[in-house]
């Protein structure tokens, strides 16, 4: 039995069903909306509406994008030498906050993970060798998560690139700025020691 009225319980359905979002922070976004006026839900609404219709996958990169091609395949001052390869699109986004990437990107859409059955046919791996054919990108930057998928995928892909003559980096993995050694573990550790640079 719900303890609500069934519109508000298929609401409550609807935004548990977003990640991050467990029952407690679903009744929370419930509420407010239904606190708010009419207007502010339409908005919402649209916003939603508008996002399912208008953004699509770059051609090229296949990162989100409202033309054929994303904003930043299109930007003629980006080095296009440099390719950076990243899991989703939610991985541009951080490595653009940082301002030190200034290549073209390509995501992958996930990574290899045989026990989800998800292996280099489900990612954009293929699309990624076929970029690489006209010779132009001289260094792939694999910025795949540091996870076993990741690893995973980044392996696989090195095997791939290298022998097309294309230099591979892998994104260096460490300590957070902020954090202690004494809480590091083994593995984190041991990669800031060998991605260690003079200064």
């Amino acid at each position: 039995m719900s303890y609500y009225a069934e519109p508000i319980a298929r609401l409550l359905e609807e935004l548990e069903r977003l990640p991050g979002v467990g029952p407690k922070s679903a009744q929370r976004i419930a509420f407010h909306m239904l606190k708010g006026d009419d207007a502010t839900a339409q908005r919402l609404a649209d916003a939603i509406v508008e996002v399912k219709r208008q953004i699509h996958f770059c051609s090229r990169c296949f990162n989100f994008a409202a033309d054929d091609l994303c904003e930043f395949c299109t930007e003629p001052r980006r080095d296009p030498s440099i390719l950076c390869v990243v899991e989703e699109p939610r991985d541009v986004v951080a490595i653009e906050r940082t301002g030190e990437f200034h290549g073209l990107y390509h995501v992958l859409q996930g990574a290899i993970s045989p026990i989800d059955g998800i292996g280099p046919e489900q990612i954009r791996a293929r699309e990624l060798i076929d970029r690489l054919a006209d010779g132009s990108v001289t260094e792939v930057v694999i910025a795949t998560n540091p996870n076993i998928e990741g690893e995973t995928t980044a392996l696989y892909l090195s095997r791939l690139i290298k022998p097309l003559g294309i230099k591979v980096t892998r994104i260096a993995s460490g300590l957070p700025v902020g954090g202690d050694l004494e809480f590091a573990d083994e593995v984190t550790l041991g990669r800031a020691l060998e991605a260690r640079r003079e200064m």
